[in-house]
């Protein structure tokens, strides 16, 4: 990640001492879920941008230009965040991409193999308020914390699994691992914006995002490579089921202990000006409930909640339901189908990041994000009516390019929503999507579920095509308010001047005196 390591002024209490015994007037941002904070004392040269915001930037010619300060911690937060993001990811999607292996181990229908990723879904949607309360009340640490840890504690009650009368057990062990997630799927845009300085902001939550990406890749490629078909010898097939978990519950471990080292709060300077401003908001003057009222007044964000929850929905239902679709067409090709899963969430990763610097140096969310889910479109259709064309490399393909657009478009969602919901919480807003998209990834993987087995996998795969045109329809109608851009470009273009603590009176002539065409009100 770029970004220069300037001093900042911490923000504090009443400001900090500058050089020569002065100050720095630092006037708190009102959020929008926050109740009434300081009024400052000259209260008419304020001017309103975003709702109930007043921030004062006072500027001189002579002072130095005050830019963020970004520490070097940020990119070991991000590395650890993402592997335990990762590993959650692929203790996701390890059961149904060996569905056809479970079922015969423990006895069970393709259905119950398939709630063991549907879980995930499930568990998200009554937990995620209580989750992004947590996160906004309790801090980053704790949260990341929990989302770790239920993940190593998850992995190792799967090792205890292993036995064919023990679905029950896996269950259970598959349950915590997706009440771990609920604390890791809100966590990209709210490290990204604490951590990280506004150019690179959109790129550091795509790296976020594709660690969970990653996680689903590897759990696409690995476990058809740990665990064959060995249906005619199930205590081979039982021994190689415990390695791979053991395995994950280590690595769970490990990166437990990494998080409990790494992880802290926030970094001793905001990396941005919005994180500046937003860090002088008193946590009593914060209301959580107001926060969520405002967000679904926000008409912008409810379009985004929709359109995202299509999109991301669509692809949960074909990532669980792919090795199905491909054993319909190709029969024995359980490898192949976890490699184009791999084909498939690769391409995407690569598209996350591009998408993310993209944002980082044009700033066109909308644009981008309208485009992006138009071409994941025309990748769906493409791959709904080539996947039984007998050639597995044309259906490598169509997955590549439809992960490419469809997988990339989720970071693309996530900072958008940061943008139009500012100041409110990323953690809220980011969390919201995530609902959204369990819940539609549940009806449209039981809907497909039952096309792709009573009709064909095509069938199962338009019906995704009709939503997703809605999708694009919702995302047309989005009105682009990029208010947290908006903020940090005000500020980064004005200059910071010293106040005197001794001189109320000539501080507000000085004021008075030093305005210009170039002042600059947020």
């Amino acid at each position: 990640m770029g970004g220069e390591g300037t001093d900042v002024v911490e923000a504090g209490e009443g400001g900090e001492e500058g050089e020569g015994g002065d100050t720095v007037e630092v006037v708190p941002l009102q959020m929008n879920g926050c109740g009434p904070v300081r009024e400052p004392e000259h209260s008419s040269s304020f001017t309103p941008l975003i709702g109930a915001t007043d921030v004062e930037v006072m500027l001189s010619p002579t002072e130095p230009k005050l830019t963020p300060r970004l520490s070097k911690r940020r990119l070991v937060v991000l590395a650890v965040f993402s592997l335990y993001s990762l590993v959650n990811a692929f203790q996701w999607i390890q059961y149904s991409i060996l569905s056809s292996v479970f079922t015969v181990y423990y006895g069970v229908t393709s259905v119950q193999i398939d709630w063991l990723s549907m879980v995930y879904m499930v568990v998200y949607v009554p937990l995620i308020l209580p989750a992004t309360w947590l996160l906004d009340t309790r801090g980053l640490r704790v949260t990341a914390l929990l989302g770790s840890g239920l993940n190593g504690l998850g992995a190792w009650i799967k090792c205890a699994s292993v036995q064919q009368n023990l679905y029950p057990v896996t269950l259970l062990a598959q349950i915590i691992c997706s009440v771990a997630q609920i604390f890791i799927l809100g966590l990209p845009s709210h490290i990204a914006s604490v951590w990280f300085g506004p150019k690179e902001v959109s790129t550091a939550c795509a790296v976020a995002v594709l660690g969970n990406q990653l996680g689903t890749a590897i759990g696409f490629l690995l476990p058809p490579v740990l665990v064959p078909n060995t249906k005619d010898d199930l205590d081979l097939m039982g021994r190689n089921i415990s390695i791979m978990f053991y395995g994950t519950a280590a690595v769970s471990t490990l990166l437990f202990l990494l998080t409990a080292i790494v992880f802290k709060e926030k970094p001793k300077y905001p990396p941005s000006h919005s994180q500046a401003a937003l860090s002088e908001v008193s946590p009593e003057d914060y209301s959580y409930k107001q926060s969520i009222i405002n967000l679904f007044r926000n008409i912008p964000f409810v379009l985004l909640l929709i359109s995202y929850g299509i999109m991301t929905g669509a692809f949960y239902s074909v990532s669980t339901l792919l090795n199905q679709m491909i054993i319909a067409h190709y029969e024995g090709e359980e490898v192949n189908a976890g490699r184009i899963g791999l084909t498939l969430v690769v391409a995407g990763m690569v598209g996350s990041v591009i998408c993310g610097l993209w944002l980082d140096c044009t700033k066109t969310y909308k644009q981008t994000t309208l485009i992006v889910y138009i071409l994941s479109f025309i990748g769906m259709v493409a791959f709904t009516f080539t996947l039984d064309c007998g050639h597995l490399i044309t259906v490598f393909v169509t997955g590549g390019v439809l992960g490419f657009f469809m997988t990339g478009y989720l970071p693309l969602g996530f900072e958008f929503a940061a943008e139009i919901t500012y100041p409110e919480s990323e953690g809220t807003s980011s969390g919201l999507l995530n609902a959204s998209a369990q819940i539609f990834g549940i009806i449209f993987t039981l809907i497909q579920g039952v096309l792709t087995s009573d009709y064909s996998p095509r069938a199962g795969n338009i019906f995704l095509c009709a939503w997703m045109f809605i999708g694009i329809i919702l995302t047309a109608f989005i009105r682009s308010d990029l208010r947290r851009h908006n903020v940090n470009s005000g500020v980064m273009n004005a200059d910071i001047t010293s106040v005197s603590a001794e001189s109320p009176v000539e501080n507000e002539q000085n004021k008075t005196a030093s305005k210009s065409p170039s002042d600059s009100k947020i």
